[in-house]
């Protein structure tokens, strides 16, 4: 088996070969988790604003069985964009000529690989003789796996077939989680130490769980979460059908997006909206969502033409895996404090200092991608 990491430069014209919108929404949403996030929760408080202070709060992760926050929007975002990028990735393949099983073993060599340098990211420095203490589920393993799987049912089933797929699944899980009892707890326990899907993960996953008895991205919520990159499938479809126009294409996307939204909201009446257990509502709501988003930048930047303010978000989205890596390692919030808070520090009260740190952090992440952009220094699995 052949894993491979390339860092290469890139010297084609990728214009007329990629969306520069996914790109763009790609860019925005890995923003939110370099630092963009930080920068407006640190802000909570701070004002007299309540739209501010709203705003901050959605900057965060919310605990158990409270209301979904934005922030919870970031990761399943995501997984759709992946989706979307799966479509373009997989049809230049077969444009080139590679079979499905040269399709398939380099969509699983790039798994092991997320499965690996997740693992890194989530328990760096990593004991490796102590491996009951390894936190095994990573944001990458999922973003494999999920991409492998998701493949599988591209190359084998159409669009209407992979959509009974994600419907089996999710009315799956819901029956799941409200049927089947669990020791000591019974059936349709919703706690974060009674739901089934912690009690199987506390059973059968090895190493050890985020929260002890239960982590979010373990193996018993994967089939739920990964059902959002099968739908970035589906927009993917859509916005590479020649046969569509530009007009057709928004106005598809948009009414799916809606239906979603509408479908979750519904669900969740019963079903918790709820990011921490990836319940089937949560998957409804927050791909809706991402296919509202997927075609407001559409229509922004691939149709309209409105490129300028998109590039400020597509310099971070042509990177996402290394700017992803280089946050966990590199320490721009350390630095940007050490090179500019003896300036900005002397004019404001120290609760504003962490957010002005956060604020610089930021732009020393823009200007690290803008010279790998420059440089045409791309970071690929």
């Amino acid at each position: 088996m052949e894993l491979e990491i390339k860092l290469f430069m890139d010297t084609s014209n990728t214009k007329n070969k990629r969306l520069d919108s996914l790109d763009a929404l790609r860019g925005a949403d890995m923003l939110m988790i370099s630092g963009g996030g930080a920068f407006i929760y640190y802000m909570h408080n701070l004002t007299n604003y309540s739209w501010l202070n709203t705003l901050a709060y959605n900057m965060e992760h919310p605990e158990w069985l409270e209301p979904v926050t934005f922030f919870d929007f970031i990761f399943p975002l995501f997984l759709f964009i992946s989706g979307i990028s799966l479509v373009f990735s997989v049809n230049s393949q077969i444009r080139k000529g590679a079979s499905n099983k040269a399709i398939y073993k380099k969509a699983f060599n790039r798994m092991i690989l997320l499965m690996f340098l997740g693992l890194i990211y989530k328990n760096s420095p990593v004991n490796i003789f102590d491996p009951a203490h390894i936190r095994y589920s990573s944001v990458l393993g999922r973003i494999g796996m999920a991409t492998f799987l998701t493949t599988i049912l591209y190359l084998n089933y159409s669009w209407q077939k992979r959509l009974l797929w994600v419907a089996g699944i999710l009315l799956g899980y819901y029956a799941a989680m409200f049927l089947i009892p669990v020791p000591g707890f019974g059936a349709g326990n919703l706690s974060m130490e009674g739901n089934f899907a912690g009690w199987i993960d506390r059973t059968i996953m090895p190493g050890r769980l985020i929260n002890g008895v239960y982590d979010e991205n373990a193996m018993a919520t994967f089939l739920p979460s990964f059902t959002i990159t099968v739908l970035g499938a589906w927009a993917g479809d859509i916005l590479r059908n020649s046969d569509s126009s530009s007009s057709q294409k928004i106005k598809l996307m948009s009414i799916i997006g809606v239906s979603l939204l509408a479908i979750g909201l519904i669900w969740g009446l019963h079903f918790p909206i709820m990011k921490k257990m990836w319940t089937s509502s949560f998957i409804l709501v927050t791909s809706g969502a991402s296919f509202l988003a997927m075609t407001l930048f559409y229509w922004l930047v691939d149709v309209k033409k409105y490129t300028k303010w998109a590039f400020f978000f597509k310099v971070i989205g042509l990177n996402s895996l290394a700017i992803y890596l280089a946050y966990r390692f590199i320490d721009f919030k350390y630095t940007a404090h050490e090179l500019f808070s003896g300036f900005y520090g002397n004019f404001i009260s120290k609760e504003w200092v962490l957010v002005l740190d956060s604020f610089s952090s930021v732009v020393l992440v823009w200007l690290f991608l803008y010279f790998l952009y420059k440089n045409k220094l791309f970071l690929k699995v």
